[in-house]
């Protein structure tokens, strides 16, 4: 195996042309565009787990055109690319040694227009490491388009969130700050479901910058296994 240093210096080189963000949702298999994405202003990862911008990103209290119609049970398509309105599935959604976990949260709030991200947040979907086969969750988003299916759990009470979609670059995790956090929020309406209303967690408070799984060495001799930050998955 290569050594940290050199694997290190390696994905620092790439960093600058693979940032990456959240930018298209699809419902049930129709694509929404990114007509209910709160589209952060620039490609740039959030670094610092103690701010506000973790929630929904640098800008992310400004209201996207609309709000996408989702009905609980069905299921949801985030969709990541490196540059705006560049969906060419040929390129890597993310790239550049950027390996990382894939986690999905949800806030239930009274209007998604309007939510600021500081109301409780609850997990829906995490994919992180697979030891046996080397991968990672982000490495799906970059074999498929940058997209990756999320069901949205069938006993949730109707009505207004905000769809949360993260993926964590740990290419420099093994420093201080390291971690890159490339997130957007979504606003929906969920339509059916039934009267749950999953406890959740903050952000910021929910990450801290020396969880396992935020400062981590992923190229070392001895790594073989990642413990995914955040609550666990509802279930629902």
């Amino acid at each position: 195996m290569r050594t940290t240093a050199a694997l290190a210096i390696s994905a620092l080189a790439a960093t600058a042309a693979s940032h990456a963000t959240f930018q298209e949702l699809w419902v049930n298999g129709e694509d929404e565009a990114s007509t209910c994405a709160r589209l952060p202003a620039n490609n740039n990862p959030v670094v610092n787990v103690g701010s506000n911008d973790i929630r929904c990103n640098v800008g992310g209290t400004k209201a996207a055109g609309a709000k996408c119609s989702v009905p609980a049970g069905g299921t949801v398509t985030v969709e990541m690319h490196q540059q705006p309105n560049d969906r060419d599935c040929s390129k890597e959604a993310l790239g550049g040694n950027h390996f990382g976990p894939v986690l999905v949260y949800m806030s239930k709030v009274e209007d998604a227009a309007k939510a600021d991200g500081s109301s409780s947040w609850f997990k829906i979907f995490e994919l992180g490491y697979d030891s046996a086969t080397k991968t990672w969750g982000n490495d799906k988003l970059n074999k498929g388009c940058g997209k990756q299916d999320v069901k949205i759990p069938a006993d949730i009470a109707p009505g207004d969130y905000l769809l949360r979609a993260e993926t964590i670059a740990l290419h420099t995790a093994s420093q201080a700050n390291g971690a890159q956090f490339y997130m957007t929020c979504y606003q929906i309406t969920v339509t059916g479901g039934g009267s749950a209303n999953p406890t959740g967690v903050k952000f910021p408070g929910a990450y801290s910058a020396n969880d396992p799984g935020i400062k981590v060495d992923i190229w070392g001799n001895s790594f073989t296994e990642y413990k995914i930050p955040g609550p666990p998955v509802y279930e629902g």
